[in-house]
């Protein structure tokens, strides 16, 4: 009972993290071997992502804009001011998502690079040497 048992080298993760990417390279990223933007799911998903951003962007500014309205009493203008801020909010929000911004903190996805991996996490940018 009073043995500790050592927890697992970095090696070991490290071993086991490439057998995995090669078999997940090997299978494809999606179980019917294309990417999520070509089924027909993906894009109706992506389509209803953009759409959803858009008017949820627009309902915060126009929200905000009429409870100000309401609080300092003028009436039309805050109105006016934060739907144009909120349509600006949207269309930001619809540039990075199409341009791929977003994915990791500070990364943008490079062409032909998965969402979820970071550029040059593949490219033996990490030796052995340098831990």
């Amino acid at each position: 009972m009073n043995e500790e048992q050592k927890p697992p080298s970095l090696e070991d993760l490290d071993a086991k993290l490439r057998v995995a990417r090669k078999h997940h390279e090997i299978e494809g990223s999606e179980p019917n071997g294309g990417d999520e933007g070509t089924s027909k799911t993906g894009g109706l998903g992506f389509a209803l992502r953009i759409g959803t951003e858009l008017v949820a962007a627009m309902l915060v500014g126009v929200g905000i804009g009429l409870l100000l309205d309401y609080w300092l009493g003028t009436k039309p203008w805050m109105l006016i001011v934060f739907f144009v801020l909120g349509n600006a909010a949207g269309f930001l929000n619809v540039y990075r998502t199409v341009s791929g911004y977003g994915y990791a903190a500070g990364y943008r996805r490079e062409d032909g690079e998965a969402a979820g991996k970071t550029p040059g996490s593949d490219r033996g940018e990490h030796d052995e040497g340098s831990r």
